[in-house]
């Protein structure tokens, strides 16, 4: 395993695009930093650590085998490795769509996928991923966040954390190379948050309720209101109400 350790960084996606500018890095490559000044999850969102006391890093993969329309697969393999590693330290670990890791209703992990595309293949995908680990409070405006700590009453050995997540991981990124997808569809799909009942959504348009049907293999979200009507929702278009 190459690991790239670093104390300081603005981005792990962004640092690991730059040394691979640089120099050729292989696949598997991981870069893990004490602390990120502007790390960043899904579309924007500003993502809160103290210095030394969470994990983040980046692995960087070169996915050429995968066709664009089949990218979402990447979501879905990181999202349950992250979810099956979590599950050896605590109970009520679930997926909120499309990739959030949530321990009971507040979140302890996010993942932000950055892709290369040329000619309808992902030439390359850079995996960002934020675990709370040893963090005990927390003072942005985020609304839910949760540490391993929190949750323990002790610290987690990040060294150890980060070892089964990218070994967990890469051998589940095998299983996709050999087309092996099914079940990691199925695991995603019965680990996800608020996967059975009633719930509160927003989009556009309001508030309504619903429950999940399904998430398609692009990653697009399908609810049933409790009118019966069937609703599709991209990246974004829908929240949950906490």
């Amino acid at each position: 395993m190459n690991i790239i350790r670093m104390k300081e960084t603005n981005s792990t996606n962004l640092e690991l695009a730059e040394l691979i500018v640089q120099e050729p890095q292989c696949e598997g490559t991981v870069l893990v930093t004490e602390n990120q000044t502007s790390g960043k999850g899904q579309s924007g969102n500003s993502w809160e650590s103290e210095s030394g006391k969470n994990l983040l890093f980046s692995i960087l993969l070169y996915p050429d085998f995968l066709e664009l329309h089949h990218r979402f697969l990447l979501s879905e393999l990181t999202a349950n490795s992250v979810k099956q590693v979590l599950d050896q330290y605590i109970d009520c670990v679930t997926i909120k769509w499309p990739n959030d890791i949530y321990y009971q209703d507040k979140k302890i992990a996010g993942i932000l996928i950055e892709n290369e595309i040329t000619d309808n293949k992902i030439r390359q995908s850079i995996v960002g991923i934020g675990i709370n680990v040893n963090q005990e409070t927390f003072t942005s405006d985020a609304p839910n966040p949760v540490s391993l700590k929190q949750i323990l009453g002790g610290d987690t050995d990040m060294d150890l954390l980060l070892a089964e997540i990218v070994n967990k991981l890469l051998s589940t990124y095998e299983e996709l190379k050999n087309g092996e997808s099914d079940h990691m569809k199925q695991y995603y799909h019965s680990s996800l948050y608020r996967k059975s009942g009633m719930y509160l959504f927003s989009d556009e348009n309001g508030l309504f309720s619903a429950k999940i049907d399904s998430v398609a293999d692009d990653g697009v979200l399908s609810l049933i209101t409790d009118e019966d009507e069937r609703r599709k929702y991209s990246f974004k278009e829908v929240s949950f109400v906490l």
